[in-house]
Parts: C-alpha cells; sequence; structure tokens
C-alpha cells in the first residue's frame, strides 16, 4: 500500500527492434522508468494480447512470449524475467466489478509489447508484472469504462501502462520514412493530442475522424490509448506528453503520462541511434 497515487501512462512501442536500440524513444521510456515512485506491481494492457475474453495473467512466473517473427535471433534471445503477482488478479476483478476478468494462469505471459518498453523503463526486471488482455468483443466505451474502473488500483501502488500505438497501419508503412508521418497519420495524431490535453475520454470518439480508417484499419494498437484516457477521466485530468514521432510514416510513436510532471529526456533531437538491424519487410506483428 502507498500514501500517494501512482502515475499511469501510454507508451507507442512501434518496431520490436527498440528493445534492443538506443534512440529518443527509449531514452523516454528510460526517463520515464526511473521519474515514478517504485511500483509494487506493473498492470499492463498490450496492443498484442487482443482475444475474445477480459483476462489477466495470474502465473507467478510468466514466460516472456517472442510473438512474431522475421526478426534477428538477437531479438529472440531477449528475455524479461519480472515475476507475476497472482494475487493481483483477485484485486483487479473487485476493483472492476460487475465486470468479469479471468485469470490465466499458464497460457500468456509477457509478450513484446510490454517487455520491448520494460527493458528500458525498469531495465532490472524485478518489479511483479500482469497484463490485461484487451477483450476484442467489446467496443471502445467498454474499454475506456474499463480503464477508469482500474483507477484504485493506482492507491495500491500498481503502475498502469498502456502500449500500443495510436496510429498503426502496417500495410501502409514506407521502410524509406524511418523518421516521417503521412499527412494523415499526422493530422489523426494530433487530434488524438489535443483531446489528451484536454478531455481524454474524448479520444473514444475518434472513431468518426475522417483519418480512423487509414490510423486505425485494426483497433488493437489504439485501445490501449483508452485505458490511460479511462484513467485520467475518473481522476478529472489532462495528460502529459512524454515523446512524439513517427516512423515508417503510418506509425506514431506518441507516448503520454498521467499524474506526473512533463520529462524531458537527457537525448536531443536529431541523437537518435539506429537499432542493431533494420527490421525486416515481413513485420507484420509489430
Amino acid at each position: 500500500m502507498t500514501s500517494s497515487v501512482m502515475p499511469a501512462a501510454f507508451l507507442g512501442h512501434g518496431n520490436p527492434m527498440n528493445a534492443l536500440g538506443h534512440n529518443r524513444y527509449t531514452e523516454a521510456w528510460r526517463a520515464f522508468g526511473e521519474a515514478v515512485p517504485r511500483p509494487r506491481a506493473i498492470l499492463v494492457v498490450s496492443a498484442h494480447w487482443y482475444i475474445n475474453a477480459t483476462a489477466v495473467t495470474a502465473m507467478p512466473r510468466p514466460r516472456t512470449i517472442h510473438d512474431f517473427y522475421g526478426f534477428p535471433d538477437e531479438l529472440f534471445r531477449v528475455e524479461y524475467p519480472a515475476p507475476g503477482l497472482p494475487e493481483l488478479a483477485a484485486e483487479i476483478s473487485d476493483a472492476v466489478h460487475p465486470t468479469w476478468v479471468g485469470a490465466d494462469a499458464d497460457s500468456w505471459g509477457i509478450d513484446h509489447g510490454t517487455w520491448s518498453v520494460l527493458v528500458h523503463a525498469f531495465p532490472d526486471a524485478s518489479i511483479p508484472v500482469v497484463q490485461l488482455s484487451i477483450n476484442a468483443d467489446k467496443d471502445f466505451a467498454y474499454h475506456l469504462e474499463l480503464g477508469a474502473k482500474l483507477a484504485s488500483l493506482r492507491q495500491q501502488g500498481v503502475l498502469i501502462i498502456g502500449s500500443g500505438n495510436i496510429v498503426h497501419n502496417l500495410g501502409g508503412m514506407n521502410w524509406k520514412l524511418p523518421d516521417a508521418g503521412f499527412d494523415w497519420a499526422r493530422r489523426f495524431d494530433e487530434d488524438a493530442k489535443a483531446r489528451m490535453a484536454d478531455d481524454p475520454t474524448e479520444v473514444a470518439r475518434m472513431d468518426a475522424h475522417a483519418d480512423f480508417r487509414l490510423a486505425v484499419p485494426t483497433p488493437d494498437h489504439f485501445i490501449p490509448l483508452l485505458y490511460l484516457a479511462g484513467l485520467a477521466g475518473a481522476q478529472g485530468a489532462g495528460t502529459n506528453l512524454l515523446i512524439d514521432g513517427y516512423t515508417y510514416g503510418s506509425l506514431s510513436m506518441t507516448a503520454y503520462t498521467l499524474g506526473m510532471p512533463a520529462i524531458a529526456p537527457n537525448t536531443p533531437a536529431g541523437a537518435d541511434e539506429p537499432a542493431p538491424a533494420d527490421a525486416p519487410p515481413d513485420a507484420s506483428n509489430i
């Protein structure tokens, strides 16, 4: 138990190769991890656990999942051996009642939407990590409301992180644009930015945006943002921008924090170091 309210965040995770790289995004994740109070546990809503149910991991030792293909062997050797916290499943279930949440004791673990950012934010992997699945059968309003219901966990030392990408169109990627965004990607991301600063719950209405179909061809990477928006709505607060930017034209790397001052990473613009290898043309699960 903690006397203060734990911050929360949404992190745009992008290419899995960021786990091995050093750039201004990974530096922002590192700065975030260093700035927050040490959590009792980290609860992550990752775009990559997208199933037909609402569930939480409840195993004492979650496995590191390499849920992609076609990447260098070095990436498959990454392990994030954080412990789980099985009792947190019951706490989550109580917090969101009467919404049903299942306890997953053996089927999932820590996927790359989670470990690719945590290896930078909390590199010692000593803090328990629990994942909450994205229920693919539910609409945006459900996820926004569920995020709000999780707010009480922040008073119990739980750091809640959504991991996805606000703009995530893999079919539209241009490998010749490693640091640029298409006009439609920028329009959508900038609109989200205005809403997250003013009334974050309004991002749940972005399915009416003219560029939504291009920016969000599938909802899995967008929905984690709704959990931070729900938490912000429960607090009656806007969010702070952690970092923004684009890659390959059609991915937004924008990240937000809630309940903490803005962070200025030490890495200056233009000082990026690329990941050890470019992502291969077949990057259908980033």
